[in-house]
């Protein structure tokens, strides 16, 4: 078989500890970012972009955000999209009310202030956790979506409280097309990913899963519950303001807090516990899984009712692609409580046996 470690050799510390320390990986993730970042640019339709890649890239981004803070940190968070909404009405204003500012410092500005604001609404874990924290961060999420709707200085007192994003210029560039706009969105989601993934195998990473699994133990032996928790809370906030900036800019073309509903939250929170909680692959692979089924099976049942000719009413159908999404999240997490990564992972690991996997 083609994944065999057989006579790579590790001769420091570093290379031993690398993020992909076999030759596959690292030759299979250079093809996915070739593909990625010139493969489907040439090839790719406009709709392909809008609708399906956009998208999913930026809830990856969101989803990550959300598993630094359940999946590292075991924070349990449902104001997911509020933290979005932070990042995406702080951008708006930073390019609003600072002439020239540059447009990705103002995304970096609305993840600051999503940062700020989640390190508020993360004090509740230092006295709860699980479920009571829970409804802390709904509160946030309720709290949040109140005060943009209510307060006009947000939405420059505009009465409808639907705004118009400003052009993404970036350098003298305009981003217009959706393939630009793919492009800009691909290119920040992999560093920031890139980034995820060093922190979460660095110091910090450590504390915050030491955190996880026995916070007593983790104090123990010298680790700080505050810093560690807050930090967890400013980072995922960080990653999810960014990302609701994106999904404002790129996506909708409008900045409005009706698109950073309850149900957000909830979809992000079903893409890290089917895709993998506490892993960097699993965001990925969750925000595909959730934006491409749904479609998939719409395209299915519609083709099933024009061949069989079945005169199926639009809302049963609605409601069977539901009722299918949903028994195939169960399923999944029936077959593999770890999700699609964890089933990666050991995909990946019976090939290395082959042809003596256990």
């Amino acid at each position: 078989m083609l994944y065999r470690e057989a006579g790579q050799f590790k001769s420091s510390y570093a290379a031993d500890s690398a993020i992909m320390p076999i030759r596959q990986d690292r030759i299979a993730l250079v093809l996915i970012l070739l593909v990625a970042f010139v493969g489907i640019p040439l090839t790719a339709s406009p709709y392909l972009f809008s609708a399906i890649l956009i998208p999913a890239l930026i809830l990856a981004l969101a989803a990550l955000g959300l598993n630094i803070l359940t999946g590292y940190a075991g924070q349990l968070s449902l104001g997911t999209a509020a933290f979005m909404a932070v990042g995406a009405f702080a951008a708006y204003n930073f390019a609003l009310r600072i002439p020239g500012i540059p447009l990705l410092v103002a995304f970096a500005g609305g993840g600051i202030m999503a940062a700020l604001v989640g390190i508020v609404f993360g004090l509740p874990s230092l006295r709860i956790r699980g479920f009571y924290l829970a409804v802390a961060t709904l509160a946030a999420q309720f709290f949040i979506l109140w005060c943009l709707t209510k307060v006009g200085w947000f939405t420059n007192h505009n009465p409808s409280g639907v705004i118009t994003a400003q052009q993404m210029v970036i350098a003298g560039y305009a981003f217009d097309s959706p393939q630009e706009k793919y492009l800009l969105v691909l290119s920040i989601v992999t560093l920031m990913a890139f980034a995820a993934k060093n922190m979460a195998r660095g110091n910090i990473g450590r504390q915050w899963m030491a955190i996880r699994d026995m916070d007593v133990a983790a104090e123990v032996i010298g680790i700080r519950p505050m810093r560690a928790k807050l930090l967890a809370f400013a980072v995922s906030s960080f990653y999810c303001g960014v990302a609701g900036a994106l999904f404002a800019y790129a996506y909708l073309g409008t900045v409005e807090p009706e698109a950073y509903s309850l149900d957000l939250s909830f979809r992000i929170l079903f893409m890290i516990i089917i895709g993998g909680v506490g892993t960097v692959l699993g965001a990925f692979l969750g925000s595909a899984f959730i934006v491409i089924v749904p479609i998939a099976l719409s395209i299915f049942v519609s083709f099933l009712d024009n061949t069989l000719h079945l005169g199926v009413p639009s809302s049963v159908g609605s409601n069977l692609q539901l009722m299918v999404f949903g028994g195939l999240i169960i399923f999944f997490l029936i077959v593999e409580p770890f999700g699609l990564a964890r089933m990666w992972q050991i995909a990946k690991e019976k090939l290395r046996l082959w042809p003596f996997p256990h």
